[in-house]
């Protein structure tokens, strides 16, 4: 097993974390969390740096000012930011962190990071959804 995707699944383990997927080959897990608000985030052990993803929702219409808000939160985020996917489709949540000295202080401020932003913007994010 590959060292950094076993030292990953501890820490997901340990942080009590639902691995609903995993494929080791290519470095994937599937977490879930529903107390947390996560739902099918995608972490990837991608040398040297572990990538973790939790799509929020669609963007419906090109406005500015949904834009807008969502890079004047992503100053208040405390790890991690909003993203765009390829396409400017979709808002995701996504955070990378150095896998060579990554602990579980890192991993676990990391998704805190995306509960706090949830638990608090919850209401704007359902409503740039609509």
């Amino acid at each position: 097993m590959d060292v950094y995707f076993s030292k990953v699944k501890n820490y997901l383990l340990e942080l009590e974390y639902n691995i609903s997927n995993e494929n080791e080959e290519d470095g994937v897990f599937v977490i879930n969390n529903e107390d947390e608000g996560i739902s099918n985030m995608i972490i990837v052990c991608a040398d040297p740096i572990l990538i973790m993803e939790q799509y929020l929702f669609d963007i419906k219409k090109d406005d500015i000012n949904i834009y807008k808000s969502l890079l004047e939160k992503n100053r208040d985020i405390i790890h991690g930011a909003f993203a765009l996917d390829e396409e400017g489709k979709k808002v995701i949540f996504r955070d990378t962190l150095q896998l060579e000295n990554l602990d579980l202080n890192e991993i676990e401020g990391s998704l805190n990071s995306l509960s706090l932003l949830l638990s608090e913007y919850s209401g704007k994010i359902i409503g740039f959804s609509k």
